[in-house]
């Protein structure tokens, strides 16, 4: 069960402030470390009093709590319990790991539209196009190599996202199901942050290569770069045949994938993702807003894209991707170790998890990338 947060609006600003830093690129490291301290203070305090608040429930309702734990995350959290917090390094029981993937797709609808996959322990897998895995020719004929070139291994090893988990001295009394679940939300926030970050703006550069990114990089200093992707055009998104065509201009070049040297054309029907910056989606849905002949106000897109937002995406752009052609992954154990560095907070210790994460576009053509003119016209008379 996902946690419903009351006090919206302070973790909405901070979270909105502490990715404003993480945008800019001339940000210091001081402003990252306020602005990282400022989040996770008010993530702490909001997910403590929820706890608080569900546990007053329970107790007078008698529920045996909000979800039963296996007996190995019995036994690991209370031994947490008993050590009056997390050793140098844990693992996570495979249980809870699980509930935090499911968590993080349910209440972050991004994620779950960009396919995040969990593998568990493992931290490389084989990925192929389908449409190249079956070839014709003579019945001897070499299709080894053909088949090969078809599939792609990948390695998640090499990145590792981390996030800091400020566990309340508090929570600790209250029982290993209480422990779970505010260790479980507390991730489950954090790295969902870092998760967006990496998929939606990643350098390449030790994080994902992010979707508003060109896969055509180059390298410069012995570093890989990846540059912005082009502006594909100016959407305005005012109703009737303007937004029409528009979108049909977006489709079409969605739908336009290359296989080997050729290109082809790819079903894309109920896959069209469109990410906008939360100020966009106020002017997308005014412009795209007509009133029908009851006098009700109706907003609907042609061509049917699913909507969805991200703070990573910059104001006045509008991204579009295909779904299912991102590769987004995450594996391996999940770590908790102390963290006694900085970033100390009042009447908590501070830990770090760690988790292998990857994400990059499976094929640079199923993203693109819009500009947005959303001025306000006036409508000519009698309309």
């Amino acid at each position: 069960m996902v946690m419903r947060f009351n006090n919206k609006n302070g973790m909405n600003d901070a979270k909105e402030k502490l990715t404003a830093v993480l945008s800019n690129t001339e940000s210091t490291e001081s402003q990252q470390t306020e602005a990282f301290t400022n989040y996770f203070d008010e993530l702490q305090r909001e997910v403590t009093k929820n706890i608080r608040t569900e546990v007053q429930q329970d107790m007078l309702s008698g529920s045996r709590g909000i979800n039963q734990l296996s007996g190995q995350e019995v036994r690991f959290f209370n031994a947490v319990i008993e050590e009056g917090g997390f050793k140098d390094i844990e693992i996570l029981p495979v249980e809870t790991q699980e509930r935090i993937f499911e968590d993080l797709q349910q209440s972050h609808p991004l994620l779950q539209q960009i396919g995040i996959q969990n593998l568990g322990a493992v931290t490389e897998f084989i990925y192929g196009n389908p449409e190249g895995a079956a070839v014709w020719g003579p019945i001897f004929g070499d299709i080894k190599g053909q088949l090969n070139a078809t599939f792609r291994k990948e390695s998640i090893s090499q990145l590792k996202l981390t996030a800091f988990i400020p566990i309340s001295n508090d929570m600790l009394k209250l029982g290993p199901v209480w422990v779970e679940r505010y260790v479980r939300t507390m991730i489950v926030e954090a790295m969902s942050v870092g998760l967006e970050r990496g998929f939606v703006a990643g350098t390449g550069d030790n994080q994902p290569i992010g979707l508003l990114k060109d896969l055509n990089g180059s390298v410069v200093n012995g570093v890989m770069v990846y540059p912005d992707k082009t502006s594909a055009g100016t959407l305005t998104f005012k109703p009737g045949r303007t937004t029409i065509n528009e979108l049909k201009g977006v489709v079409e070049k969605l739908s336009i994938h290359t296989v080997g040297s050729e290109e082809r054309v790819r079903n894309i029907a109920g896959k069209v993702v469109m990410v906008t910056n939360p100020f966009d989606s106020f002017g997308i849905k005014a412009n795209s807003t007509v009133q029908n002949a009851a006098g009700s106000y109706v907003s609907s897109l042609p061509f049917s894209p699913i909507f969805t937002e991200s703070m990573f995406v910059p104001q006045g752009k509008v991204l579009f991707f295909v779904k299912g052609e991102y590769l987004a992954a995450i594996g391996g154990g999940m770590e908790i170790k102390k963290f006694d560095q900085t970033l100390a907070m009042d009447d908590a210790t501070l830990y770090i998890a760690k988790q292998y994460a990857t994400g990059k576009p499976k094929d640079n053509k199923a993203v693109q990338v819009y500009q947005l003119d959303l001025a306000i016209t006036e409508e000519p008379a009698g309309v």
